[in-house]
C-alpha cells in the first residue's frame, strides 16, 4: 500500500511540474513578443546522424554547434565556453563532440567544419548584443570574438558564414585596419 501512495504522490509531481512548464512557456513566448523576439529563426536540426558513445571511461556525444550551445545527438543543448567558440571561428552547422570523462572535465573537439563563405561586414551593437552587417543581412556575434579581435563598432571585419545556409550567427574571421 505504501507504493501506491509513492505512485500518487509522483503523479501529482508531475502533473504540478507540467502545469508549471506550460506556464513558463506562456510567459517565455509573451516576454519574446513584447520584445520583437522571432522564435520561429531558432534552427530546428535533425540530429538521428550524431551519436552518442562511451569508450574507457569517457562518455563521448557529438553535437552540432546551433550559436551559443551545441544540439547533441540526444536532443539535449549544452553549453558551449565562448572563448572556445570564439578562437576556433566555429559557425553554425559545425559537427563537433563533448568529451566527458569520469571526472566530468569536458573537452570540445571539431569533428568536421561545414563548407564557409567569407564576407565583410560593419560591427553594430543592438542593445546588449554585438552584431556584424554584411550584405543587407544581420548576423549576431559572440561578445567573446569581438573581444579577442579587440573589434569596436563601426570596425570592419571579415565573418565566416556556413555556406548556402541560412544563418543567425557569423564568427570572425578577421579585424580588417583601420
Amino acid at each position: 500500500m505504501n507504493n501506491l501512495k509513492a505512485i500518487l504522490a509522483i503523479k501529482d509531481f508531475i502533473t504540478t511540474s507540467e502545469k508549471s512548464l506550460k506556464s513558463a512557456k506562456k510567459l517565455l513566448i509573451d516576454l519574446a513578443k513584447e520584445n520583437n523576439i522571432d522564435f520561429t529563426k531558432e534552427i530546428n536540426l535533425k540530429t538521428t546522424w550524431l551519436h552518442s558513445y562511451e569508450d574507457e571511461d569517457n562518455k563521448i556525444i557529438e553535437w552540432v554547434f546551433t550559436w551559443e550551445d551545441m544540439l547533441g545527438s540526444n536532443r539535449m543543448k549544452y553549453p558551449v565556453p565562448v572563448n572556445y567558440a570564439s578562437k576556433s571561428k566555429m559557425v553554425q552547422w559545425d559537427r563537433l563532440k563533448l568529451i566527458i570523462d569520469s571526472s566530468w572535465k569536458m573537452t570540445y573537439k571539431q569533428i568536421s567544419p561545414i563548407e564557409r563563405e567569407i564576407k565583410t561586414g560593419l560591427i553594430v551593437k543592438d542593445k546588449w548584443k554585438f552584431q556584424v552587417i554584411c550584405d543587407e543581412n544581420t548576423y549576431d556575434l559572440l561578445t567573446a570574438a569581438v573581444t579577442h579581435f579587440k573589434a569596436e563598432i563601426w570596425d570592419t571585419i571579415t565573418v565566416l558564414l556556413p555556406k548556402g545556409k541560412d544563418a543567425s550567427f557569423a564568427a570572425i574571421d578577421s579585424l580588417l585596419p583601420k
